[in-house]
């Protein structure tokens, strides 16, 4: 049994990692904010921590760990996605968060970065996949793999980076593409979309826990691993699935809105060496993950 923590515990991907832990067997810290209002997506079982990422520095702890996991991160969404100010903020937030696993006696952090750090490709992203953000939040996520690795190194303490991809599941954000789709459908409406040209990589929020707690506990020292499927498909069909599985009556429109600037066509997760190092393998298909995430939503309905 290991004693793990969770910073930034109420999004959608920790949660499910925290349940993961749970059923391993681990007991599990869950650091959230003060004032959340979303206290009570975090699975029962974890010991909550109230904090807020501008006192992390300050916290002094009653209780030790060994694997410290850094979800938390201000101004996600894209209004403050370029806000520099608070995009900084966020890098000395995760070096303080190294510097709290140090006081708990972690020996290992795992980071919690974005394909945003990538920018543009037209290539599957490995580990060794030159990084060109282009947004504030993808420099900042860059800013923040980088210089807490080098802190974690100072300090004597393993360290991991993930890029994650495109992630849906329960507790999903209502401003991604798949709550839009779900909730559009569901009200029997159309969904008005670009032309979806893109090829995409989506992987569900219990395959993405699961490969970081499989960093967690067997990645390599230094090494950063993008999580994704590895399977990518056409935009177009991922909406197609998701129409059939709600509402096969609903209209999808096609190209009613245009890609923003420097949209990106290409998106595709190499999880070769993830799977070599850490034994990850995704449990679900796209299809069977949009039918837990239907399951969840109709039961909270």
């Amino acid at each position: 049994m290991a004693k793990i923590v969770v910073n930034g515990a109420t999004g959608m991907i920790a949660v499910s990692l925290i349940k993961t832990a749970l059923d391993k067997g681990d007991e599990v810290y869950a650091i959230a904010r003060k004032n959340s209002n979303r206290v009570d997506n975090i699975p029962s079982g974890a010991k909550v921590v109230f904090c807020d990422l501008s006192e992390l520095i300050a916290l002094k702890p009653d209780f030790s760990a060994d694997i410290f996991f850094h979800l938390a991160w201000d101004k996600t969404g894209a209004g403050g996605r370029d806000d520099v100010d608070v995009q900084l903020k966020n890098v000395e937030y995760t070096l303080d968060a190294v510097r709290l696993a140090k006081k708990l006696g972690c020996k290992k952090f795992v980071g919690a970065g974005s394909q945003a750090e990538y920018g543009i490709t037209d290539k599957p992203l490995t580990p060794n996949s030159m990084l060109n953000p282009s947004s504030g939040y993808g420099v900042a996520k860059m800013c923040a793999g980088k210089m807490s690795k080098l802190l974690a190194s100072q300090l004597g303490i393993s360290h991991s980076w993930a890029r994650i991809l495109s992630v849906f599941g329960e507790n999903d954000a209502p401003t991604t593409l798949i709550s839009y789709l779900i909730d559009t459908f569901k009200k029997g409406e159309r969904a008005e979309l670009t032309k979806c040209e893109q090829t995409w990589d989506y992987v569900y929020a219990d395959d993405c826990a699961l490969a970081l707690y499989l960093i967690g506990k067997n990645g390599v020292d230094g090494k950063s691993y993008p999580i994704g499927s590895g399977k990518p498909r056409k935009l177009s069909e991922f909406v197609t699935v998701v129409r059939d599985k709600v509402n096969k009556n609903a209209e999808i429109c096609f190209g009613a809105k245009d890609y923003y600037p420097h949209q990106p066509m290409f998106l595709c997760a190499d999880i070769t060496e993830l799977t070599e190092d850490t034994g990850f393998v995704p449990q679900y298909s796209f299809e069977e993950g949009i039918n837990k995430t239907l399951g969840a939503t109709n039961g909270k309905s």
